[in-house]
């Protein structure tokens, strides 16, 4: 017989590596034959050997009966064997250990030797049937004389206890008793089975307390020291009395020991504890922060870990202490173990507050600014080495802040700390406006439309940090580097359209709006995504309405070939912007060139007047001033300047009242009642059997015919028409019929007015001839609220930009956090952030919002403007008396006044 031992086992297989699948195959064929041999030594030399082939990932399961076989020797060192390969091969539902019962409880009454391997074997072959046939035995054990039996016994007792839970009854109170063994392994070892126990239910233990506080200030094993303060951490929320003794003894442990994973449970014990709550908790919260930031000091990563972990735990309850260690912990951000900065990360965020965010912020964004250093290899060996050697390698960064993903991270958690609670840490929002235009500079990462989406929100919200604002965004949209980066999803391209949108409009604080015209529709925004090339279109239209509108005030005969200049510009870029293959452009390049169109119509047919001209028409009968200016020039601002736009809360949508009489499941449009579908033979059925032939009159002879009576000698429809008319009619009335054969020629004529409106239906009209209008001809209609075409003498608008110093401003800003509600709302609901503080203007007034519009808005009389829905119309069909059985609609309106 050859590989009788596992060694010649083992050399076998780093022989045959090139086979060994062969080779296995043999190997077990002789295993087969060996473990049905009667010699004991040989039985148990195969078993091992099976055992190791196992640990490989060959199946031994054919092989159970002889394990229990190998077990059941008298021999130590093969007993040992057998117990072995139960660990390695057996699994609940192995059938051979409904055989092993009585072996085991031999085995516990043999000598110690084969009841410590029966206790270790036992604890991993347990099953529920084991466990309730042997909890007799194994606390029988707790009492044995060796101490390293009483040991074992306990953790078999545990796992026992893990798969049949009814035996802590009749266990714990022999648990409790090994609390006091003059052995302390025996000791550890039930501390440790109670801490583990007392995982699922705290509340049961809470009479060990006495017992466990006597341990924790008289052992010196760091180990059980662990145990029990993670036991007294799971009891304390549940006795509040044992907070007040617990402080002292772990106080003194965090001061005194050297064992780093003792002082770190100390520490999370007291603060999941609530141990660090009152004036001694403040003590105790104070050594623990000094004590974790020597440790992120520290050059073992591990600790650095755990420290900023801890940390972050100790943030919600105390964090001035937490922020005395700021630049300590903002060094971990840089450091080059991803999991350190991550939780550096989070710590940061936590300890943020309105005193140290713009440091903090300031911190975080110089990592985002790309090293000098770093940037360009100084030798041709450096720039080799950045280069991956293979397709799966990945490239190594000389910084951690040079990783995308990280950057990605990093400029992400700068937007959320400071716009979360609704911007409440942040006390100057031009240093925010600024902080976000340098976010998008320097992030080199996806944050676009996060940066867009808070200028925007910013802006809405503190109305004193709007000219500044339009100042930046000015700024921003007369440089060209992220517009020559547009098409890298990284350049962040979407702050372009915030720029635009916030210029548009908030327009009146630009003193010349106009020279802005040329970088909105400059030819190099094709290179942006569609979206912002339309609110470019949007922003420029509403630019020059103001402009114009402005203009018309102060109007002189020379400012014309600036408007037509202006007029013409923009004419020619919306004409090439129409032709944009992207249909949210092209629409809004195509509206805005037909307002331009009409505008430079006006222009070029203006005459320049000496004075005003007195005129009258049928639309005014009342002789009125010809202006001075083209009449146009108001044509585009009254469209964006009627209402002014602001922040809308969160609940307003569901504060909208509902109007009376208006039913939101009713119907708008009824359905059609479902027709009554009659089978032919059923209707044949009704009508009647066969054909009959009746007199009437005066000898006139009729025909019935199911039901139909017709002059004889006349053709009679066919069947299948009669069954098909019956059915369209079943569920309808003569009258009805005749109503519908009335009222379908208008439906028809309606229907083809609305096909002439369809751009996508083609009607072919070339009979008509184009009416070409006068804009002259077109008379002036007085309308109420006109502005005043004089300058305003109280304009305070600046001559150039608003321009602000290179210091931030001091003032304090008004945050409009919970927006506007619906007129009419129906219920307030508590508002959602915190409120708004008072604050007061740099003069000592108090800050009120002003309109955006620069006139007030047109007033028309005569136009009832509603705030709620009309009430509706009741319709009312009568008969109308006489022969005619047409039917008349009276529409009767309702008086809500």
């Amino acid at each position: 017989m050859w590989e009788r031992t596992l060694q010649d086992l083992i050399r076998g297989l780093r022989a045959n590596k090139k086979d060994e699948s062969k080779f296995i195959a043999k190997a077990v064929d002789e295993i087969r034959s060996e473990i049905k041999s009667d010699d004991m030594e040989l039985k148990a030399g195969a078993v091992l050997k099976l055992t190791y082939l196992d640990m490989l990932g060959y199946d031994m399961s054919w092989a159970s009966f002889h394990v229990v076989e190998v077990m059941s020797s008298p021999r130590f060192h093969l007993k040992s064997v057998g117990y072995l390969a139960a660990v390695q091969s057996f699994q609940q539902d192995t059938d051979v250990l409904m055989l092993t019962t009585n072996l085991l409880k031999k085995d516990l009454s043999s000598a110690p030797a084969d009841v410590a391997v029966t206790l270790n074997g036992i604890a991993h072959i347990t099953t529920p049937d084991l466990g309730r046939d042997l909890t007799p035995e194994l606390i029988a054990m707790l009492n044995h004389s060796r101490a390293h039996i009483r040991k074992r016994a306990i953790l078999a007792l545990y796992k026992i206890i893990t798969k049949y839970p009814e035996a802590i009854q009749s266990a714990r109170t022999r648990l409790e008793e090994k609390l006091e063994d003059p052995d302390p392994g025996v000791v550890a070892a039930t501390v440790n089975v109670l801490c583990e126990l007392s995982r699922h239910n705290p509340r049961e233990y809470l009479s060990l307390a006495p017992q466990l506080f006597q341990l924790l200030t008289t052992s010196s094993n760091n180990w059980m020291l662990i145990k029990i303060i993670k036991l007294f951490g799971s009891l304390s929320p549940h006795e509040p009395r044992l907070v007040r003794k617990l402080q002292p003894p772990i106080t003194e442990l965090i001061s005194t020991t050297q064992a780093i994973s003792l002082l770190y449970e100390c520490v999370h014990t007291a603060i999941i504890g609530g141990m660090l709550q009152g004036s001694s908790g403040d003590s105790l919260a104070r050594t623990c922060v000094s004590k974790l930031a020597a440790f992120i000091q520290d050059s073992d990563q591990n600790l650095k870990y755990i420290a900023l972990l801890a940390m972050a735990k100790i943030v919600p309850s105390h964090p001035h202490l937490v922020a005395e260690y700021q630049d300590t912990i903002l060094t971990s951000v840089n450091d080059q173990d991803i999991s350190i900065r991550m939780r550096a990360l989070d710590l940061v965020s936590a300890m943020v507050n309105r005193e140290n965010l713009q440091s903090i912020v300031q911190q975080l964004l110089s990592h985002l600014v790309p090293d000098a250093t770093s940037a360009a290899p100084s030798t041709a060996t450096q720039s080799l080495n950045q280069i991956p050697t293979s397709p799966g390698n990945t490239v190594a960064y000389a910084s951690p802040s040079q990783s995308p993903s990280y950057r990605l991270i990093l400029a992400q958690r700068i937007l959320n700390i400071c716009s979360q609670s609704t911007y409440d840490h942040v006390t100057n929002f031009e240093w925010y406006l600024s902080v976000l235009v340098d976010l998008a500079h320097v992030a080199n990462a996806p944050v676009g439309p996060e940066i867009r989406d808070q200028l925007v929100d910013v802006v809405g919200r503190v109305r004193a940090a709007r000219r500044y604002a339009v100042k930046l965004m000015h700024t921003l949209l007369n440089e060209d580097a992220i517009l020559r980066n547009a098409q890298d999803e990284e350049a962040c391209s979407e702050v372009l359209w915030a720029a635009a949108w916030i210029c548009g409009e908030y327009c009146s604080e630009l003193a010349d709006p106009h020279k802005l015209l040329p970088y909105l529709l400059q030819p190099e925004i094709t290179n942006l995504s569609p979206d912002i090339i339309a609110v470019y279109i949007q922003a420029a239209t509403k630019i020059f309405g103001y402009w114009a509108a402005e203009v018309a005030q102060r109007w002189d005969d020379d400012d014309l070939a600036e408007l037509n200049g202006a007029v013409e510009t923009v004419v020619s870029r919306l004409s090439q912007l129409s032709r944009n293959p992207y249909i949210e452009v092209q629409e809004r390049a195509a509206n805005s060139l037909q307002l331009f169109n009409f505008i430079q119509a006006d222009l070029h047919a203006h005459r320049p007047k000496s004075q005003p001209i007195a005129t009258s028409s049928v639309f005014d009968p009342i002789a009125t001033n010809q202006p001075r200016f083209p009449k146009s020039l108001y044509l585009i601002q009254p469209l964006f300047a009627i209402h002014e736009l602001n922040p809308v809360a969160l609940n307003a949508q569901a504060s909208v009242p509902i109007p009376d009489g208006l039913d939101l499941d009713a119907w708008i449009v009824p359905p059609p009642p479902e027709a009554k579908v009659i089978e032919p033979s059923e209707l044949l059925e009704k009508k009647g059997k066969s054909s009959k032939k009746v007199k009437k009159g005066k000898g006139k002879e009729v025909n019935e015919v199911n039901g139909i009576k017709t002059k004889s000698g006349k053709r009679q429809k066919p069947q299948e028409e009669l069954i098909s008319d019956q059915l369209v009619y079943e569920n309808e009335t003569p009258e009805e019929r005749e109503e519908i054969e009335r009222v379908e020629p208008k439906r028809k004529a309606e229907r083809m007015a609305q096909l002439r409106d369809d751009p996508y239906y083609i009607i072919d009209d070339r009979s008509q001839k184009s009416v070409v209008h006068d804009v002259d001809t077109i008379p002036v209609v007085q309308l109420e609220g006109m502005p005043s075409i004089l300058p305003d003498a109280n304009d305070n608008r600046p001559s150039s930009l608003r321009t602000a110093t290179q210091s931030f401003s001091t003032r304090t800003f008004v945050i409009e956090r919970d927006g506007e509600m619906p007129n009419g709302a129906a219920a307030r609901l508590p508002p959602i952030s915190h409120q708004d503080v008072p604050v007061s203007s740099p003069s000592g007034g108090t800050l009120t919002p002003q309109a955006s519009s620069a006139f007030p808005a047109y007033d028309i009389p005569g136009v009832d403007v509603r705030s709620t829905t009309p009430q509706p119309i009741k319709v009312v069909r009568t008969k109308k008396k006489g022969t005619s059985k047409k039917k008349q609609t009276h529409v009767q309106h309702t008086d809500t006044s």
